[in-house]
């Protein structure tokens, strides 16, 4: 009797609602397809606009598939009778207690808006943000997705980079290379700095201007320590500045200055015999 009950109520429901219910299925699916296709079409066209570019793009298009998704919904409750007053009363406390639950997620969104209006970077900019170091790939409605030079993909919450203090290493047109470098104590400073000088004279990438200079940047334990300075466009930066180690080395032993290296001087006690010590060091 409770199984006939139960069909008699299914089929009295299916009479009453079912095309109605199928409408608004069909509904939520339309809405879903079009949600995803709306999405991918703003990441692909909205670059194409001189107003907005990369950076931008993923999150306007992640908005716009959720705004899209929760208006099918309540078009869907809509045609199965429910009131749209009633719809948004539930979605108004729902969203309520998600945003107590998700705080976090909440501040994730907040910080990612304030990356896109403020923009401290954009997408392909190679940025460090509390020890987060990589290239910019997307900036997201959750997280920002970077990738390290050595090809680790890294997924940062916007609100741990939003809190750090960020640096841009593509922001300006322009970088400054430093080379540092020691000389011995009775190597001739005007020959090492004229040699420095001449690498970069030499390198293309190195700008005219600003002039390279060398500059004595201290007297070490062991060393005079040097340090060249010049600059080339930002996109050369680490060729150039890379390149530097072996032109240095090269040019300081083409002039006869030497690089010098700790040395350790053994002072032996009393009684100890010394050419032991050498030879238990050689063997080490």
């Amino acid at each position: 009797m409770q199984l006939e009950n139960i069909v008699e109520a299914t089929v009295i429901w299916g009479t009453n609602y079912g095309s109605a219910f199928i409408i608004s299925l069909i509904v939520v699916i339309a809405g879903w397809i079009l949600s995803g296709w709306l999405s991918r079409m703003i990441v692909t066209m909205l670059p194409r606009n001189r107003a907005f570019d990369d950076t931008i793009a993923p999150m306007v298009g992640q908005i716009v598939r959720y705004l899209v998704i929760v208006i099918a919904i309540v078009i869907a409750l809509s045609g199965l009778g429910v009131q749209t007053a009633s719809i948004l009363a539930v979605l108004g406390a729902a969203g309520l207690a998600i945003a107590l639950a998700l705080q976090g997620t909440l501040s994730n969104i907040a910080a990612g808006v304030m990356l896109l209006w403020l923009r401290p970077f954009s997408v392909n900019d190679y940025i460090e943000a509390d020890g987060i170091n990589g290239v910019v790939r997307e900036v997201g409605l959750f997280a920002t997705r970077l990738r390290t030079l050595d090809g680790k993909f890294l997924f940062a919450p916007n609100s741990k980079i939003w809190d750090a203090t960020i640096v841009n290493y593509n922001r300006e047109l322009t970088r400054r290379v430093e080379f540092n470098v020691g000389i011995a104590y009775n190597a001739d400073i005007a020959k090492a700095r004229a040699a420095l000088l001449e690498i970069a004279k030499d390198d293309e990438r190195v700008l005219k201007t600003p002039e390279p200079v060398v500059y004595v940047m201290s007297l070490g334990a062991s060393s005079v320590d040097l340090q060249l300075r010049c600059w080339t466009k930002t996109e050369d930066y680490w060729e150039t500045a890379t390149s530097f180690n072996e032109k240095g080395k090269m040019a300081l032993d083409k002039v006869g200055v030497e690089i010098p290296f700790p040395h350790v001087q053994l002072v032996a006690a009393e009684g100890v015999n010394v050419a032991a010590l050498e030879v238990q060091n050689s063997q080490k």
